[in-house]
């Protein structure tokens, strides 16, 4: 089956580890018996400071975080594997680490060829704010909560030794694993679920995929698929989460029920509060990271960039100014026309949105009509 199909039906499957043996980290991040290679790690990285997470302590629907220099966590990780995986400082994580935004200079992964159409990365890179690549690092029996990445995008993560376990659940499951409250579990594996009375419709729902990731091997996740994840070793993985043309318009579903979320959560202060609308914005981007004039600029710069090829060529001057050198790479003409088609989609959903409509939209350049008369008639002007 061709990859788009699994990007369109939504499933999730493993590359080999075939796909990372040319990795600079898994030649020199990885000592001859498959360890982490703790005296190679510290000499490149020793200094920089990392998030670290506690899985052994639950803070709301997470495990809290606290800022470590790399030095110190590896000195712990040393320590916990001595003293048998157990230590007074609990079960320490090293998660969400943007290493290579950190150490560009590095020789650590590439991204591979199938999952290097990817707006969001596309798009915080532009902008110089933020990345959705991220490194983890964790002793045996280290884990992740049960959740589903950032805006409901896709997202892949490359185990660069050690193994992992993955439980996923596929899009819509996660409704049967709500409590009577309308919460998500923290633990799906935890016996609570069982109990009726708190789990009303978890005997409805199916048995989660089960995934044994081996060193080397990629997991790609599909939009929307909830999961845990324990690392069965002591693990180091690489991570990105991703958007493109297949899953754009899940992320704009997303977040219109975020905002709806907001608003119900809000709707007492709706009338004595002139700027309610606002507001809600404001909390959306705080939970989620993005609001509506942000994801509007999202969809601008990719589709400028896709217009940039098609008015341009891959090899014209200008468009490698313009344009990130991996869309620039990766893109040919009908796949830039793909993307600007279903970027017209989203954005016209998006333009005729009440809530949007609401905002002060004078500060968007060019306005929403103008983008999306000039995105039309670079696809018209492309298929003749």
């Amino acid at each position: 089956m061709p990859l788009h199909d699994f990007l369109f039906y939504l499933w999730s499957f493993i590359f080999s580890s075939k796909f990372t043996e040319d990795w600079g980290s898994r030649r020199n991040w990885v000592t001859w018996d498959g360890k982490p290679n703790f005296d190679h790690l510290l000499q490149k990285f020793g200094e920089a400071v990392v998030p670290v997470a506690n899985c052994d302590v639950k803070e709301y629907n997470s495990n809290p975080k606290e800022q470590l220099p790399f030095k110190e966590y590896i000195k712990y990780w040393k320590e916990y594997i001595k003293n048998g995986y157990r230590s007074s400082r609990g079960c320490l994580y090293l998660k969400d680490w943007h290493l290579s935004r950190a150490f560009p200079e590095q020789d650590v992964y590439t991204t591979p060829v199938y999952f290097s159409s990817d707006w969001l990365n596309e798009y915080w890179d532009a902008v110089a704010v933020d990345d959705y690549r991220f490194v983890y690092m964790g002793p045996k029996g280290s884990w992740t909560p049960f959740h589903a990445d950032v805006f409901r995008s896709y997202s892949w993560s490359a185990n660069i030794c050690g193994r992992k376990k993955w439980l996923l659940y596929p899009a819509g499951q996660e409704e049967y694993l709500k409590d009577h409250h309308g919460n998500l579990p923290f633990d799906v594996t935890a016996p609570s679920l069982q109990d009726r009375s708190v789990y009303p419709r978890y005997n409805q729902s199916q048995p989660p995929v089960e995934i044994v990731q081996e060193a080397g091997e990629i997991v790609f996740i599909p939009s929307g698929w909830h999961h845990q994840v324990y690392n069965l070793e002591d693990t180091i993985s690489i991570n990105h989460n991703w958007v493109n043309g297949c899953n754009v318009a899940i992320m704009w579903c997303f977040l219109q029920d975020e905002l709806a979320a907001v608003q119900r959560e809000i709707n007492e202060w709706k009338d004595p509060m002139d700027d309610w609308h606002l507001q809600c914005q404001l909390i959306m981007k705080s939970c989620t990271g993005i609001d509506y004039k942000e994801f509007y600029n999202f969809l601008k710069v990719i589709a400028e960039n896709r217009i940039s090829v098609l008015e341009n060529g891959l090899d014209d001057e200008a468009s490698a100014k313009n344009a990130p050198k991996a869309a620039i790479s990766t893109l040919g003409m009908l796949h830039a026309v793909f993307d600007l088609k279903r970027t017209v989609k989203v954005l016209t959903s998006l333009s005729a949105n009440e809530d949007f409509k609401k905002l002060d939209l004078t500060s968007l350049s060019p306005p929403p009509e103008a983008l999306l008369h000039h995105l039309k008639a670079a696809i018209d002007t492309a298929l003749l």
